[in-house]
């Protein structure tokens, strides 16, 4: 194993395989913040070429956190298929790049290879990558993953229908969720994130909109973001719930600072298949971002691609139905302006779909970083050219909960009619009966939420 390289009569020396996978990562203000990155232009192109000589198997004997101290570590290496392993661990990451960028690679193959490939691996291809290499790669993949109804199909796009008010309030849910609805926004789920963590305000919003999703037939499925011992409870107090949500970090100490570790996801996995209101086999929902292991320390001295490469190899251990990174949430300490957002996009995407994943993207940016909308829509439009399996709906693409600017629902009915694209097909043909679109294409009900109330008892929203 070779960490040093001579380019233009200058020597680059490198401490570890860590510090290689470090410096050959694309410009990230968190990695400056975190003291890891690479110091010049020259030094990062160093470090990617001694990184694209690596082997696999070096990457195997060098993960990013020690084996005996890290479940995630674990759970990582001890799930990946060894045979496979065994086949392609001589490949260098530069072959690995080339083979999955080769013509003739097509998803069956890049399925039946990542199973022998760790969250490491995956994270060393990613940097030697360009964006549109990215995209290329990622279009391949195909991952399709089933609740209720099942997205990840070819030439669907899906979205979430984000609903959230900052008082959790009902009727204003319930308000953003017809609205959504009749935009053909919330095939992929009906999401709200709650300002309360308590088990009887996320009873109380999951009744609510299951009832609204039994009226009205609607093929899809709900979750309430709350802590998932939180939403635990409320299923066990017999809460609708349609998914099981967390959000995931890349290590065991960052997932500690999130309230969890592997034996409670096992627990609620086991508890979304015995009691969730869903009829297929995958019942989680995850999410990530870039960052989020550095606010929390637990970053134990990696990038942050690294280490996000490793909330997708975490999660695949419970199979669940969407994962999706929340690309520009965190703020500019992390993710600076709109190129660096749009690099973590494109990296986040295509390492979770190698991670045999169905991955959405939280297309976002906070009030205090150098970007704007038309940034996160050009954005937008390179993740519907991978591939992507979902974006969110926020109404006005401004959640007034959260605080940040994201996609709205015009943006997916947009990408659909620019991509050649569709909602899943129940969720189609669901619209097609309400009048909502016509062969396709949306109809002059398009987002107007008073369908659905003239059809409600008294004409209000209870």
């Amino acid at each position: 194993m070779i960490l040093k390289v001579t380019l233009s009569r200058k020597r680059y020396t490198f401490q570890s395989v860590k510090d290689v996978m470090a410096k050959a990562n694309e410009e990230k203000s968190g990695d400056q913040l975190a003291g890891v990155a690479a110091a010049t232009m020259q030094e990062r192109v160093a470090a990617k070429i001694v990184l694209s000589q690596l082997t696999l198997n070096d990457l195997y004997e060098h993960p990013a956190v020690d084996y005996d101290r890290d479940e995630v570590t674990r759970l990582i290496i001890d799930d990946i298929d060894a045979e496979v392993f065994s086949q392609i661990k001589n490949w260098t990451v530069e072959q690995l790049r080339e083979w999955l960028l080769a013509l003739d690679t097509d998803n069956q193959m890049i399925h039946t290879i990542s199973r022998g490939l760790t969250s490491e691996m995956i994270a060393a291809v990613c940097k030697l990558m360009t964006n549109m290499d990215l995209i290329m790669a990622a279009k391949k993949i195909i991952n399709e993953k089933t609740a209720n109804t099942t997205i990840g199909l070819p030439g669907t796009f899906s979205s979430r229908l984000q609903p959230n008010r900052p008082t959790d309030d009902v009727r204003g849910i319930m308000a953003s969720t017809m609205e959504g609805l009749s935009m053909g926004i919330g095939d992929a789920v009906i999401g709200v994130n709650p300002a309360t963590d308590s088990a009887d305000n996320v009873t109380a919003i999951l009744n609510r909109m299951q009832s609204f999703i039994d009226d009205w037939q609607v093929p899809t499925q709900t979750c309430v973001l709350a802590h998932v011992t939180t939403q635990m409870a409320a299923i066990e107090k017999g809460a609708p719930a349609g998914l099981i949500f967390q959000s995931i970090a890349g290590s065991e100490k960052g997932n500690t600072a999130f309230g969890i570790n592997a034996h409670l996801l096992a627990d609620a996995n086991q508890m979304g298949h015995d009691m969730l209101e869903t009829t297929g086999p995958n019942v989680m929902y995850f999410e990530t971002g870039q960052g989020s292991e550095l606010s929390a320390d637990a970053h134990f001295g990696n990038d942050q691609v690294t280490m996000e490469a490793r909330c997708y190899g975490f999660a695949r251990h419970y199979d669940p139905f969407i994962v999706n990174t929340v690309v520009g949430f965190i703020g500019p300490e992390y993710l600076y302006d709109a190129k660096q957002v749009t690099r973590a996009g494109l990296e986040d995407h295509f390492m979770g779909k190698l991670s045999g994943l169905a991955m959405g993207c939280d297309v976002c940016y906070t009030n205090h970083m150098a970007a704007d909308q038309n940034d996160i829509e050009n954005l937008a439009v390179l993740l519907a050219s991978a591939g992507c399996t979902y974006m969110m709906g926020v109404p006005q693409a401004d959640d007034i909960m959260l605080n940040y600017q994201s996609t709205g629902y015009q943006e997916t009915a947009t990408l659909r009619a620019l991509m050649g694209t569709s909602p899943i097909k129940p969720f189609a043909d669901w619209l097609e009966r309400m009048g909502i679109t016509r062969d396709g294409q949306l109809t002059a009900h398009a987002g107007d939420a008073s369908l659905f109330l003239n059809h409600v008892a008294d004409g209000t929203l209870i």
